[in-house]
């Protein structure tokens, strides 16, 4: 009979040690925190946890959700700038949400020590909003003239909706492409200007309709497209769609079509194939009245009838998911 091997008791976590910088390693391998134990069963179980439990609407509460989700997923260059709670700490004289950083930095702190936070960065927990948060708080903190590396995000982390104002505007300004990652751009170093240049080559020229919220309007080489990002129930959203679809009111105008929708971080963004000469100047009008009708629409109550579930469920084989 094989001997059995004697039990050790594996350490408390070490006092002091602070997670968030705990290194990732094996899952069999020793937890770097000096506990004794496998990472897996010590650090490593957070990690696991916090990278398993996917937030479905990690911007719900904030204003602007819509365009949070547009910024992230759609939008090639925009920025916003963000209203903290507790207002800026002193040497921080604004931040900044911005849609790509150079490099694929999370966030940046400029020489003036203003911070830029980037939403299009890879995460490491399942909860959007909670990554975001910690590269904010560590931005401002940065040191002047340093970018912000990426890291495993504790689960316990505050989120934005603990960090921003809930009553601060939220007002994404589109650019054409990404000259304000850097206040001379003629002049920029020359990682930053090879990246400058390979971000401004693969931007979609894209413009946000004033007349209604979180629309956006993109030009590809094959034709232009609507994309609009809306906040309602997508149950109810898509019965909405549908009735509008089987009645023939679905459309932008001459030639325009709805042709299916993403869904992104919990909302549903309806999506219109236009003209290739179509510009956003042509469909702001348009877009306009079509939300007086899904206005309309969305207040109905009454059963689909088979026209209007045939069109739902066209629409409903067209979804594609983003996140």
């Amino acid at each position: 009979m094989a001997k059995k091997r004697p039990q050790t008791k594996a350490k408390p976590r070490s006092a002091g040690v602070d997670d968030r910088e705990v290194p990732v390693v094996g899952a069999r391998e020793p937890c770097p925190c000096g506990s004794g134990r496998r990472y897996k069963a010590c650090h490593g179980r957070a990690a696991s946890q916090a990278a398993t439990e996917l937030v479905q609407r990690p911007f719900e509460g904030l204003p602007g959700e819509a365009d949070w989700v547009a910024l992230r997923e759609l939008v090639p260059a925009a920025t916003v700038e963000l209203t903290l709670k507790e207002g800026l700490p002193e040497g921080v004289p604004s931040v900044t949400l911005a849609t790509v950083l150079p490099m694929a930095w999370p966030a940046l702190r400029r020489d003036d020590g203003a911070v830029l936070l980037g939403v299009q960065n890879d995460i490491s927990s399942g909860d959007l909003s909670r990554d975001l948060a910690d590269t904010l708080l560590r931005a401002l903190e940065t040191a002047p003239g340093s970018p912000v590396q990426g890291r495993r995000v504790p689960a316990d982390g505050p989120r934005l909706q603990d960090l921003l104002a809930p009553d601060g505007a939220f007002v994404p300004v589109v650019h054409p492409g990404f000259e304000f990652w850097v206040p001379d751009a003629q002049n920029a170093a020359p990682d930053v200007a090879a990246s400058l240049e390979r971000a401004n080559e693969a931007a979609i020229p894209t413009v946000k309709l004033a007349g209604v919220e979180a629309a956006y309007w993109c030009e590809t080489p094959e034709k232009n497209h609507l994309r609009w990002v809306m906040p309602h129930p997508e149950e109810q959203l898509l019965d909405a769609l549908a009735r509008l679809h089987a009645a023939g009111e679905s459309s932008l105008g001459e030639g325009t079509r709805l042709v299916g929708s993403f869904r992104a971080h919990g909302l549903t963004v309806p999506v219109w194939d236009l003209p290739r000469g179509v510009t956003a100047g042509d469909v702001e009008g348009p877009a306009v009245a079509f939300a007086e009708r899904l206005r309309a629409a969305l207040d109905v109550d009454a059963p689909l009838d088979a026209g209007e579930r045939r069109a739902r469920g066209g629409l409903t084989n067209r979804q594609v998911t983003l996140s």
